[in-house]
């Protein structure tokens, strides 16, 4: 077949990129096709205010760090996606914005077969990434909402002001819930969180931050065949925040600041929402989960004899104010509530509705592969949590994946083309 690219990288957020980035220093004959502009995902499933979890330290690509100035801080959204900009201006990646990908498909040559639009192209390889995080998860129970109420998700949500007048409901207490819900607060709206059970973790214990911690103690490392429980894989990413300076955010700092705490959605009658009677067990599970992670810090400091800061109080965790019977409340009347939206922080998932390749995803619709490496000769994921480790899914992680993808592709896929040329 003519006019076969050696390589298509789908996506150009930051596993793309690095991707990218790699297969330009090898001299890889390559395109990115991203669907909309560079970082896509990041510029519009992003609120306003949404500022990045991580320090800047582990924000970097392969062969550009990101704000090295400023390495302990906290950027927001748009500081990254003008990085990844910069990023792909600095080592000229042949992306191509503003084209989504309809289909994929595995011709019986071996070649894999892209749409565009009206474009096909060939490619000898394919990397996906577009991540795992691009389609938010609203459950089938908010169709049942009456029409008066606006619906939202954390991938739609953008300001407070963007909203109707009224109180909000925020269905999920995992990062992105709590986030929007201190969004919210500041904005000065009355705000009703449905908690969810989801452990949280300090932003800094003992004089350090949590992700150094995460680092020193080689918990980013920790790979999944070494996981006790193999669904430790797909639980929620525990609360924490980067926004103002970066704090530690639980669900009495939430009560704290005004919001009304309730029990888990269990389901939904028009204005009528219908209640778990569990926030106390939520609460005790975040809180739990905080406290075993600082007892194994205290452990792995005496072990390796370091010199760290005395345990100081968290201003993030006050103790829980008079719930005033919230925690008993088995049904919330959003009507009496004053309450005009309903913001569903209840996850993402991927589409892969436009992969036509067989035997690449199991029954439950996730990718089947082996570090990235799936068993569709050329096919490869980049870019998603627990890819191969647990920092796959931070820009930390990515470089590596990146480089164990890129090198696998010039071995297996591009070796035979050149010895027969």
């Amino acid at each position: 077949m003519d006019d076969v690219t050696d390589v298509v990288v789908v996506g150009a957020g930051q596993g793309g990129l690095a991707v990218s980035y790699l297969l330009t220093q090898s001299g890889v004959h390559h395109v990115v096709l991203e669907r909309g502009e560079i970082g896509e995902s990041w510029r519009s499933q992003r609120w306003d205010s949404f500022y990045l979890n991580t320090p800047n330290w582990a924000n970097g690509l392969p062969g550009l760090e990101f704000h090295p100035e400023a390495a302990d801080a906290f950027s927001h959204r748009d500081h990254l996606t003008s990085f990844f900009e910069r990023y792909a201006r600095s080592f000229d990646l042949p992306v191509r914005q503003r084209a989504p990908v309809t289909s994929l498909e595995k011709l019986s040559t071996g070649v894999y077969e892209l749409q565009i639009g009206r474009d096909t192209l060939h490619a000898r390889a394919v990397v996906l990434a577009t991540g795992s995080m691009n389609r938010p998860r609203v459950p089938s129970m908010a169709r049942g909402l009456s029409d008066d109420i606006i619906t939202m998700s954390a991938g739609t949500y953008r300001n407070a002001a963007a909203l109707p007048d009224g109180a909000v409901v925020v269905v999920g207490s995992g990062q992105s819930g709590c986030q929007i819900a201190e969004d919210l607060l500041d904005a000065g709206r009355r705000v009703y969180v449905c908690a969810s059970r989801i452990g949280r973790i300090p932003r800094v214990y003992r004089g350090r931050d949590i992700v150094v911690w995460f680092r020193d103690m080689g918990l980013l490392e920790v790979r999944v065949d070494e996981l006790e429980d193999p669904a430790m894989q797909f639980a929620a990413q525990p609360q924490v925040s980067g926004t103002n300076g970066g704090h530690t955010v639980s669900l009495q700092s939430l009560a704290r600041d005004g919001a009304t705490l309730l029990g888990r959605v269990q389901d939904v009658d028009g204005h009528i929402l219908k209640l778990g009677v569990d926030l106390r067990e939520s609460i005790d599970f975040a809180d739990d989960k905080s406290q075993s992670f600082k007892a194994a810090i205290d452990a792995f400091i005496d072990r390796e004899g370091i010199q760290a800061k005395a345990a100081e109080p968290d201003p993030g965790e006050p103790a829980l104010p008079d719930l005033q019977g919230s925690d008993r409340l088995d049904t919330l009347d959003l009507r009496r509530a004053g309450v005009v939206s309903v913001i569903w922080c209840t996850g993402f998932d991927a589409d892969w509705s436009w992969v036509k390749v067989d035997d690449v995803f199991d029954k439950r619709g996730q990718p089947r592969h082996q570090a990235g490496i799936t068993e569709s000769h050329g096919l490869y994921f980049v870019g998603f949590p627990w890819l191969s480790k647990r920092k796959s899914g931070l820009l930390y992680g990515v470089s590596e994946d990146a480089a164990r993808i890129v090198q696998h592709i010039e071995k297996r896929v591009l070796v035979p083309k050149v010895g027969g040329s």
